[in-house]
């Protein structure tokens, strides 16, 4: 399993205009992507700020979700994002919802 973690800075006053258009607009826009597994989404009104976390299959998944899918997502969040967001990816190595494969030795 593979996660790539985004992390945004909000305009002022609009954490939940985000979490109304992650919910209605991005999620099932993730549903339809060769993949993916599950968005997790933590948001801070008082700090303006927002990470969301999508978890995938595999690297290539995720990164074909980047190169092709993401550009439209960001351009859709301009309204209610300030600057770039930055995103990291990782391995998953632990979850107690999801099942996660040994990781090699």
């Amino acid at each position: 399993m593979f996660a790539r973690q985004v992390c945004l800075k909000l305009r002022p006053g609009r954490a939940i205009e985000y979490s109304r258009m992650l919910e209605n607009e991005i999620i099932p826009i993730l549903r339809e992507q060769k993949g993916f597994s599950d968005e997790i989404s933590f948001v801070s009104g008082e700090r303006s700020e927002a990470v969301a976390i999508s978890l995938w299959d595999a690297p290539e998944s995720a990164e074909a979700y980047h190169r092709e899918t993401y550009p439209g997502v960001l351009k859709a969040l301009e309204g209610v994002i300030d600057g770039e967001p930055q995103v990291h990816t990782f391995a998953v190595s632990n979850s107690t919802i999801h099942k996660i494969p040994n990781l090699p030795r």
